[in-house]
């Protein structure tokens, strides 16, 4: 669903599990934090891995400076935001048409004209909405 690897799932868990509180919220937050997920969920991506692929590409500013690695952890307070070659990109604007009619997530604030957008806060577990048990994958992974 995130679009990461065994092993880098396996190493987020292994974060998750060593941080104080419940492991499987601990390791749902940190995906969330991902920067291509936050790419995704500020609207400037139709999907993960299109964002993922932003981010690759070099499309991606962290705070003015580019950052090209998508498991880079967004930290409260960052703006993110679309480099200036990119921001004509007819997949970036459409993506950004198409959030303003679904909306964005609450725990980051966007201007979608300048695309750009700030990671306002670490999200709760009940707003993150994903069709995903992680007491079950909490199980399958202690063993």
């Amino acid at each position: 669903m995130y679009g990461v690897s065994e092993k880098q799932f396996r190493r987020i868990f292994d974060e998750a599990a060593r941080r104080d509180g419940n492991t499987g919220i601990n390791l749902v937050l940190l995906i969330e934090r991902r920067l291509d997920n936050v790419v995704y969920r500020m609207g400037f991506a139709t999907t993960r891995r299109f964002a993922r692929q932003l981010v690759t590409h070099g499309h991606i500013l962290v705070n003015g400076k580019r950052v090209d690695i998508p498991s880079y952890v967004v930290r409260p307070g960052e703006k993110i935001e679309v480099c200036e070659k990119a921001k004509n990109n007819p997949q970036i604007k459409r993506a950004l048409e198409l959030t303003a009619q679904t909306g964005i997530a609450p725990w980051v604030d966007v201007e979608r004209d300048k695309a750009m957008g700030v990671f306002t806060r670490i999200p709760e577990r009940e707003e993150v909405v994903i069709p995903v048990e992680e007491r079950l994958i909490v199980e399958l992974y202690s063993k």
